[in-house]
């Protein structure tokens, strides 16, 4: 009887742990839709303001435009940079692969060098334009790069802990989400080196356009210096059947005007 008890306990135990793996997975899942594949494509204008840690401010002003191939698959972005005067003209292009065998592809056009760098995977966690955004927040992190737990929730929020599958390519050893279960977009993820929390990514403003929950405002802050950058996101338009083309090598030399308007 005890071996028959405690094999039905294992047994439960053990369906509870394949049920959370599976909840874990699909809050996550909805989460990188909720954030980064609303509608099938997309544009907005964007406006960055950066902080260093003695309080002065710098402006970027920029219009992005995105395309997903499938949704939580491959996915096409380009940046198109209007202020200030050093950074006018310049383009960030991502053709984002989901494939962990495959790093995601990242150009910079520098028209002063009238130059396009290739980003490597490397230096996908460094500053983009001199923000305290980095490359990987822009165009996202991919989900299969980390291991997921839950680590808690309550009626408004899952919190998850991610923890990188290779942890030589990353600055950090882990991060937490909190993910709100209304919208299941990502409202704060805190980055920590062991214990130390030394990064903090902040969804500020929240609403609703087109039928998506859209974030207006989002806030990264460097716990070390103090300083942080807010970005805001204004005239946001989904569905609005971007061609292939406005994705291509050309549009990094010659913008599509017609999109950018």
């Amino acid at each position: 009887m005890k071996k028959l008890i405690l094999s039905i306990a294992a047994g439960l135990a053990f369906a509870q742990a394949a049920n959370a793996e599976v909840n874990v997975q699909d809050i996550i899942t909805k989460a990188e839709k909720a954030a980064y594949y609303a509608g099938n494509d997309g544009s907005a204008e964007a406006r960055m303001m950066i902080v260093d840690a003695q309080g002065r401010k710098q402006l970027r002003q920029f219009t992005i435009l995105r395309k997903d191939v499938e949704d939580n698959g491959d996915q096409r972005m380009i940046v198109f940079f209007s202020r200030p005067t050093d950074v006018k003209d310049t383009v960030f292009r991502v053709e984002k692969h989901t494939d962990a065998s495959q790093d995601d592809d990242r150009w910079l056009y520098l028209p002063a060098l009238d130059l396009v760098k290739r980003i490597s995977a490397g230096d996908k966690r460094t500053s983009f334009v001199g923000s305290h955004f980095f490359y990987e927040d822009v165009s996202g992190r991919a989900v299969t790069e980390d291991n997921f737990t839950l680590e808690s929730e309550d009626d408004q929020f899952y919190v998850l802990k991610g923890v990188p599958k290779n942890p030589s390519s990353v600055e950090f050893t882990h991060y937490v989400a909190s993910i709100d279960k209304s919208t299941f977009l990502p409202m704060q993820i805190n980055f920590y080196k062991n214990d130390k929390n030394y990064r903090k990514v902040e969804t500020v403003q929240v609403e609703e356009i087109g039928g998506f929950p859209t974030v207006l405002r989002s806030k990264v802050s460097d716990l070390e210096t103090g300083g942080y950058t807010l970005m805001e996101f204004r005239n946001i338009k989904y569905d609005i059947d971007l061609p292939d083309s406005v994705f291509s090598e050309r549009s990094l030399r010659t913008p599509p005007k017609e999109w950018l308007k």
